[in-house]
């Protein structure tokens, strides 16, 4: 499992936006960068400044992943036929974690990560331990019998702060979630505006 080095809230910091849409989130309160230059004015950012943001800021919100994971992702969204920021999105979202989170199983993108590492969830009958496990349309993705029953997930199914997208039918009774279609950039419910042409305009220099 990839290690988050540095606070997942320095990340909305970093960003100056609340990328998670959590009422916990620092930057409700201090809309200026972590550190002791943190309140320092913004001159204008350069063109690469703002495919770099837009690039940290869209691999920040899956959990923080590896830089070597994401380029992965954008190398094969390229490879695709169509528009590659479209598929980029596609492919994140059908992630397992994403699902997880997407289900509202947990209440955090970091706890999805760490819920399908320790074995709480299974794809097609099959225990499952890869957050990064890509979800095919139709896959039966379910929770562990001990799972089920914990704290945690019955809480967060529980939760008022956003609600589960249509590309995914979930069935919180029996914590079972299957992906009905792959999402497009418009139909993912992302608490602030992800721009993933700047990301493919990043890596494409």
């Amino acid at each position: 499992m990839t290690k988050r080095a540095t606070a997942k809230y320095k990340i909305d910091r970093r960003m100056g936006e609340n990328i998670w849409g959590r009422p916990k989130s620092p930057v409700n309160k201090r809309e200026y960068g972590p550190g002791q230059h943190g309140q320092r004015r913004k001159g204008k950012m350069s063109d690469f400044g703002i495919q770099l943001k837009a690039k940290q800021k869209l691999k920040g919100y899956y959990a923080n992943i590896s830089e070597r994971q994401f380029r992965k992702v954008y190398e094969e969204a390229t490879r695709l036929t169509g528009d590659s920021s479209e598929h980029l999105i596609g492919l994140l979202e059908r992630r397992l974690d994403a699902i997880v989170y997407r289900a509202k199983f947990v209440p955090t993108m970091f706890a999805a990560r760490q819920f399908v590492s320790h074995g709480h969830v299974k794809v097609n009958g099959r225990r499952v331990t890869i957050p990064s496990m890509r979800i095919k349309v139709g896959d039966a993705i379910e929770l562990t019998a001990k799972a089920k029953e914990l704290a945690v997930v019955l809480e967060a199914t529980q939760l008022a702060e956003r609600d589960t997208p249509d590309y995914i039918e979930v069935n919180h009774t029996a914590m079972t979630a299957k992906l009905v279609r792959i999402p497009a950039l418009t139909d993912v419910p992302y608490p602030v505006q992800m721009e993933p042409h700047f990301v493919v305009e990043y890596y494409s220099r």
